[in-house]
């Protein structure tokens, strides 16, 4: 097992409306490297640290689909989801920042399509 190395895991994230879920994403933080009409790859600036939008939906998988991002930053992320005025826009829900007894401080949002996202940083 010792020879087998990864270099980056990626999940594919549904979008119920792709074009408006890209809008999302962007807003988010997000920025696309690269897009067609079924898939958009979505990255954290240059550090690698993304997934694959996908331009196609099933209510069960987004409902029950969570994704983690950890960030340096936590309140830093949150403030651009209330400056971004993120839950307005996009009428999603946002639940803010709490220190979990995992040892993460978190703040949750839910994507227009039903996927929900805990952003968080180790505390």
């Amino acid at each position: 097992m010792s020879n087998l190395n990864a270099i980056n895991l990626r999940a594919f994230v549904p979008a119920k409306d792709f074009n408006l879920s890209k809008s999302f994403y962007l807003d988010l933080g997000f920025e696309i490297f690269y897009e067609d009409a079924e898939l958009a790859v979505f990255n954290v600036g240059n550090t690698g640290v993304g997934f694959f939008l996908q331009n196609f939906y099933v209510k069960e998988l987004a409902e029950t689909l969570m994704m983690h991002l950890l960030v340096e930053d936590v309140d830093s992320w949150w403030a651009e989801v209330q400056n971004r005025e993120i839950a307005e826009r996009y009428n999603v829900r946002v639940i803010p920042p709490k220190q979990q007894e995992w040892k993460m401080r978190d703040f949750v949002v839910i994507d227009p399509s039903g996927v929900l996202w805990r952003i968080a940083e180790n505390s």
